[in-house]
This record gives structure tokens, sequence and C-alpha cells, in this order.
């Protein structure tokens, strides 16, 4: 049996971690999307580090989930992060519109 396709899990200071893994596919985006906008707008941690490293590539459906999670996440007052698996995905991710500031390998 293959592992879960998205983990969610709160850090010891509150943060929530939301991690895809593997090679993306349209239930997992949707899905991605979801857990994105639920813990955003009605779990609200200070924090929310959407965890990529385990990420071959980022889908443009996932891309651009982050980048609204980012505008979503300033407009709730939540600081969202991404942990980034490669200069080529971090690339990616700001050329889409997330902030350099807010993507890192580690966070």
């Amino acid at each position: 049996m293959l592992g879960p396709v998205l983990e969610i899990r709160t850090a010891d200071d509150g943060s929530v971690i939301i991690s895809p893994h593997g090679a993306g596919d349209p239930g997992r985006a949707d899905e991605f999307r979801l857990a994105l906008v639920h813990t955003l707008r009605r779990v609200r941690p200070v924090t929310l580090i959407v965890d990529l490293t385990d990420v071959p590539e980022v889908d443009p459906i996932e891309l651009g989930s982050v980048v609204a999670a980012c505008d979503l996440g300033d407009d709730h007052h939540v600081t969202v992060l991404v942990r980034s698996p490669s200069g080529a995905v971090t690339d990616r991710l700001t050329a889409a519109g997330v902030p350099r500031q807010r993507v890192s390998s580690t966070l």
C-alpha cells in the first residue's frame, strides 16, 4: 500500500504543515487546494508551511493553489511559507507570484 498523498500535521509551535507526496494528479490537486483553503479560513494558524520537498514537480493546479494560498493567508493574517525541494521548483513558484522571501529549502 502506498503512503498518503497528502499529509497534514501540526508542529509543536502551532504551525500547520501541509505536505503533498509524489507526482501530482488531479485528485490530489483538489484535496491539496481544499486543505489549504480550510486551514487558512477555518484553522487560521499563525504560520502555514507548504512542504513540497517530496514533490518532484509542481503541477499547474498545485502551483496556482500555492499562489492563491499566499494571498488568502495575507487576507486572514496567516504567514504562508513554502519549503521547496529544488531551485527549479523555487523558480517556478516565484515566476507564478509566490514572493521569494516565502520560499526556502530549509524551513
